[in-house]
């Protein structure tokens, strides 16, 4: 599969990159899902309250035949404690540090969920699925000459951030920037628990090395920037819903040639 190259001004070359043979591959939604559901539970930090937790009090059961319940009580008749069903008192079954929240999953199977991510990568319907924002008859994922890689170093007096904006647009991914941008209430607790709002997932671009060039994209709301050695099943699919948007300059494309 060839696409064409694009300069940094956002113009298609004569020249084509051709993708590598994974782009071409079989997209195994079922295995993206369990590799990206392992990637998620091996980042979990075990959690749980003290041990000592709603145990904290001077209380102590009457015993049997006072015609009361059994619940401990603060200074004999006082108010129950310490009983899961007293205010106050310990939960009945709370979350242990002891569960093992990792996950495993075959070397194999890992191998090909991330090459079925990069196949996906290249389906101009599955990405757009994802609800991406892409110009009419665009082919994905969108290769970017070397003066990519350089973007950093020659600003010319502009900021980093509008540089890559205008990079962006001139792609015809102005649309996708403000899909990006927009945020919405998160639906039920976690709006009251510090994460409020939730954003989609933009662009992925993808550099051979970090030189200085990733600064300017990391204020693009919804926009992340990695290496073809960093890249991963994850970013390619995030939530396990294959079809990213990607953006990657020709080196890139060689460095993650020569991995696969």
């Amino acid at each position: 599969m060839k696409v064409p190259v694009y300069s940094i001004s956002g113009k298609a070359g004569k020249s084509k990159a051709a993708l590598p043979a994974a782009f071409d591959g079989p997209v195994r939604t079922d295995l993206i899902r369990r590799a990206v559901r392992t990637a998620q539970a091996n980042r979990r930090q075990p959690y749980g309250p003290s041990r000592r937790a709603g145990m904290q009090h001077s209380a102590k059961g009457s015993g049997k035949g006072h015609g009361l319940a059994r619940t401990p009580r603060i200074q004999g008749r006082g108010p129950g404690a310490e009983a899961p069903n007293t205010v106050g008192g310990r939960r009945a079954h709370p979350p242990k540090t002891l569960k093992q929240w990792p996950k495993k999953i075959n070397a194999r199977e890992r191998r090909v969920a991330f090459r079925s991510a990069l196949a996906a990568t290249a389906d101009a319907t599955l990405v757009a699925g994802r609800g991406h924002q892409l110009p009419e008859k665009a082919a994905t994922p969108f290769v970017v000459s070397k003066e990519l890689e350089a973007l950093a170093a020659k600003h010319e007096g502009e900021s980093l951030t509008r540089r890559a904006q205008k990079l962006l647009a001139s792609l015809g991914l102005d649309a996708e920037l403000a899909r990006g941008a927009a945020r919405k209430v998160r639906a039920g607790k976690g709006k009251r628990r510090g994460r409020r709002y939730r954003r989609p997932k933009s662009a992925l671009v993808v550099l051979s090395e970090f030189n200085g060039t990733e600064r300017a994209f990391r204020n693009l709301a919804g926009v992340e920037v990695t290496t073809a050695a960093q890249l991963n099943t994850e970013m390619l699919a995030p939530g396990g819903d294959p079809g990213r948007l990607m953006v990657i300059s020709q080196p890139a494309l060689k460095a993650l040639e020569a991995r696969l």
